[in-house]
C-alpha cells in the first residue's frame, strides 16, 4: 500500500496532524498498534489518571480541527487562577486570567477524553486508520520510505511523520541521535477527593523533594472537589508513598500539600512513573519529520508537553501546506527543515525554562533559597511580568502557527 504521507501514531499529537492535513489533497495513512475505538462516556465514571493542562492555544487549535466540542460534552475542567508556592520558605505567586481579560488560564483534560475527540473528528473524516498496525522494520526503499508492520504488510510513503512518543520506533529505527537524561524523580499520578473545593484553580507546592500540584477536575456528581495530582519525588520516596494504603496515603499526601484543600478524603489508584527528559539532536531528516514526544518528553513541571506536542503539529502542518501551495517536494529536507527551525527553539526554551525551575527548587544553600522565594514575591508584586507570563501560557504571543492564532 502506498500514500503520500504516513503519520505513526494516532495518539493526540498524530491525530491532530492529520486533521490538521485533512483537505490538503494528500493520500494520508495515519497509525497506530491500538484499536481506535471510541467508547461510550460516562460523566460520572472515575477519572483517567493522565491528563493535559491544555492551553488556549491548543483549544483553538482543537476547535478548528472540530474535535473541542466532543472533548467538552465529554468533561473538562477550565481554571481560571495559578496559586504556586515554596514549601521551604515564604516566597508565592498568584496568576490570574483575568490579568489579561482572559476567561480562563485553561482547561484540565484526561487525555482519553482529547484522544477521543479527536478520533470521532477523525472518523468524520475521510482518512485513511490503520489500527492495530505495530511497525517492525523501517528502511529506505529509492525515494520511499519502506515500513513493514508486525503483520507482514508493507506501506510506502516519501514522507513519514514519527508521533508515536517518547519510546518512539520510528525515531529508533530510522537511527535518529537523542540527547537524553535521567531526573533520578518518580512522578505519582492519581486522582483524589478533597474535603474543600478546589476553586478551580491549578495548585502547585515545591517541596524539598520536588513538585507537587493539585490540578481541578469536574464529575458530574462533585463538580469541584476532585483533582488530578502529580507528585515528582524521589524514587525511594516514591516506592514508600506506593506501599502505602490509601488511608495512609491521603494522610501524606494532606500533610506534603499544608492542608491547602483540607483533607484528601479518597484516592484512585496511584501509578509511578520515572521521569526522563529527552530531545532529539534534529527534527528532520530527509523525508522524515519526528513530533511531540518523539522529538521531546519535558518535566511535567507546568504540564506543557501535549501543548508542545500540538503546536509541532500545527506548525508541520502549516509548512506543508504552504510547501504544496509552492508546488515543491514535502519530502526535501529543505522544506522540513522550516518546521525545525521554528519548533526547536521554541522547545528548547521551554525545556530549559522547566529545567531551570527544577533545578532552583532542588537547590539546598541557603543562598539560593533565598532567593527563590525572593524572586517568587517579587514576580507576584509585579503585575505586568506575571501578564506577559500568563499571555506567554495562554498562547497569546509568539510565532503561533495560524491554527493557534486569534
Amino acid at each position: 500500500m502506498r500514500a503520500d504521507l504516513i503519520i505513526v501514531g494516532a495518539g493526540m499529537v498524530g491525530s491532530a496532524l492529520a486533521l490538521a492535513l485533512q483537505h490538503s489533497g494528500l493520500q494520508i495513512l495515519l497509525l497506530d498498534g491500538g484499536p481506535l475505538s471510541v467508547k461510550p462516556f460516562d460523566q460520572s465514571a472515575a477519572f483517567e489518571p493522565r491528563v493535559s493542562a491544555l492551553s488556549a492555544a491548543s483549544q483553538r487549535i482543537l476547535e478548528r480541527l472540530g474535535a473541542w466540542d466532543g472533548i467538552a460534552a465529554r468533561r473538562t475542567s477550565p481554571y481560571g487562577e495559578m496559586q504556586v508556592w515554596d514549601g521551604s520558605g515564604t516566597g508565592q505567586v498568584h496568576f490570574s486570567a483575568a490579568s489579561v481579560h482572559a476567561e480562563v488560564l485553561g482547561h484540565i483534560v484526561e487525555n482519553r477524553v482529547v484522544q477521543d475527540g479527536l478520533l470521532d473528528a477523525l472518523y468524520e473524516a475521510d482518512l485513511g486508520l490503520l489500527p492495530g498496525a505495530r511497525l517492525e522494520q523501517l528502511r529506505r526503499s529509492g525515494d520511499d520510505w519502506l515500513l513493514t508492520l508486525t503483520d507482514g504488510r508493507e506501506l510506502r510513503a516519501p514522507l513519514v511523520i514519527a508521533a508515536d512518543g517518547a519510546n518512539s520506533a520510528v525515531r529508533r529505527l530510522a537511527g535518529c541521535a537523542t540527547r537524553e537524561w535521567d531526573y533520578l524523580h518518580h512522578a505519582i499520578v492519581t486522582s483524589v477527593r478533597c474535603s474543600k473545593p478546589h476553586q478551580q484553580t491549578a495548585w502547585q507546592r515545591f517541596t524539598d523533594d520536588g513538585p507537587l500540584a493539585f490540578l481541578p477536575l469536574a464529575k458530574a456528581d462533585d463538580a469541584e472537589h476532585w483533582c488530578s495530582i502529580v507528585w515528582s519525588t524521589t524514587p525511594a520516596e516514591a516506592e514508600r508513598l506506593m506501599a502505602l494504603d490509601d488511608a495512609a496515603f491521603c494522610h501524606e499526601l494532606g500533610k506534603a500539600f499544608e492542608w491547602r484543600l483540607g483533607d484528601v478524603l479518597e484516592s484512585d489508584p496511584r501509578y509511578c512513573i520515572p521521569l526522563r527528559q529527552r530531545h532529539a539532536k534534529r527534527y528532520v531528516e530527509p523525508g522524515l519529520a519526528l513530533i511531540g514526544d518523539a522529538a521531546h518528553t519535558i518535566h511535567p513541571l507546568a504540564g506543557q508537553g501535549v501543548n508542545l506536542g500540538f503546536l509541532d503539529a500545527a506548525v508541520l502542518a502549516e509548512v506543508l501546506m504552504h510547501a504544496l501551495e509552492r508546488g515543491e517536494n514535502l519530502a526535501d529536507i529543505k522544506v522540513l527543515g522550516r518546521f525545525e527551525r521554528r519548533r526547536m527553539p521554541h522547545n528548547l526554551a521551554m525545556m530549559a525554562a522547566m529545567e531551570g525551575f527544577e533545578r532552583l527548587f532542588q537547590a539546598d544553600p541557603l543562598p539560593l533559597r533565598w532567593l527563590r522565594n525572593s524572586g517568587l514575591n517579587l514576580v507576584d508584586g509585579a503585575n505586568e511580568a506575571k501578564a506577559l507570563f500568563v499571555r506567554q501560557a495562554l498562547g497569546l504571543s509568539g510565532d503561533l502557527p495560524e491554527l493557534a492564532r486569534l
